[in-house]
């Protein structure tokens, strides 16, 4: 079965966007770009195959061209084996995709290592130095200290750690400050498995929490004075409420994205979530994309105050 590519993108928000027959032009989402520069192929044609894409202002060879497994990855804030396993259980089966000229089976692909040890800290100490890139954010020096943020001299990214409940490593984000381009420490465990900001929900105990998609977003939260935790991306799953279920936390308030790949997170958390502690849904004006791009903490701080409750009404079967 072949993935269905114009529906998996228009779960994405999509700047200066033209949705052809068979190909979609947009802006980068690689890069702060507002040109069409960039492509993907939405059906197979002569010359490309459905999922190809390109971005002719890419400045690093690894976000030039690729296919739709690497897009997908990118879009849903997750690594290329979790992206694989979310195909194969929509799609199922055996069924090939092809991704950067490689087919691959993903009958065979995924076999994500279980009970994976934690990360040496001592890594973060490479990237213990300062990058305002953050702080043009909204984000101050003291969230980010915090939250264990760092700077890599070498690959000109930020460094994002994601700890564990027990305050154990479990990896590292990197972001380039001049694009929007990512990738996770090599050996770390997935972010399917882990909520950002648990380990302060653990040490403080902590009782209520804004659940968002971005860590960006929970540490620009964590300005207004409230305690965030992140998903990583659009993906929430029952492993990510588990540790939620588990957690001090009684409640929960949902700030989600405003595209469609937010408003399935929202429902999805209120799903998992709903009938074991208090869900709150935290409104904020459409025009911006994110909590982050409100750019005005004290608003923020009031549409967190005027969160409506969820009501969870089982259904009864008899």
């Amino acid at each position: 079965m072949k993935i269905d590519i114009r529906a998996e993108l228009s779960e994405f928000p999509w700047r200066n966007a033209d949705w052809g027959a068979d190909k979609l032009t947009a802006a980068s989402p690689f890069r702060y770009d507002t040109h069409p520069s960039f492509y993907v192929y939405l059906a197979d044609t002569p010359t490309a195959n459905a999922g190809s894409w390109g971005d002719s202002g890419a400045t690093d060879s690894q976000f030039a061209r690729g296919g739709i497994v690497s897009l997908l990855s990118f879009l849903r804030q997750e690594t290329t084996e979790e992206t694989l396993e979310y195909l194969r259980y929509k799609y199922g089966g055996n069924y090939a995709v092809d991704t950067d000229a490689l087919t691959l089976d993903l009958s065979n692909t995924l076999r994500l290592e279980r009970n994976r040890r934690a990360l040496n800290v001592d890594i973060l100490r490479e990237y213990d130095r300062h990058h305002p890139y953050l702080e043009s954010r909204g984000i101050s020096p003291e969230v980010q200290r915090m939250m264990g943020v760092g700077y890599c001299n070498r690959s000109r990214a930020i460094t994002i750690p994601w700890f564990l409940p027990d305050g154990t490593l479990g990896t590292v984000k990197f972001r380039r400050a001049a694009e929007k381009t990512f990738w996770y420490v090599k050996g770390g465990r997935p972010i399917r498995e882990m909520i950002y900001g648990m380990n302060v929900i653990y040490r403080d105990k902590v009782r209520r929490a804004v659940i968002v998609e971005a860590e960006i977003d929970a540490m620009y939260i964590m300005m207004t004075g409230e305690y965030a935790v992140a998903s990583g991306g659009s993906a929430f799953n029952e492993e990510k409420a588990e540790i939620i279920r588990r957690s001090p936390l009684e409640e929960i308030v949902i700030m989600a994205d405003h595209d469609a790949a937010g408003q399935k997170f929202k429902r999805k958390v209120i799903e998992l979530l709903a009938p074991y502690v208090r869900v709150r849904v935290a409104g904020y004006p459409i025009r911006y994309k994110d909590p982050n791009e409100v750019a005005d903490v004290s608003a923020v701080e009031r549409y967190i105050e005027r969160a409506r409750r969820v009501r969870f009404n089982p259904i009864v079967t008899v």
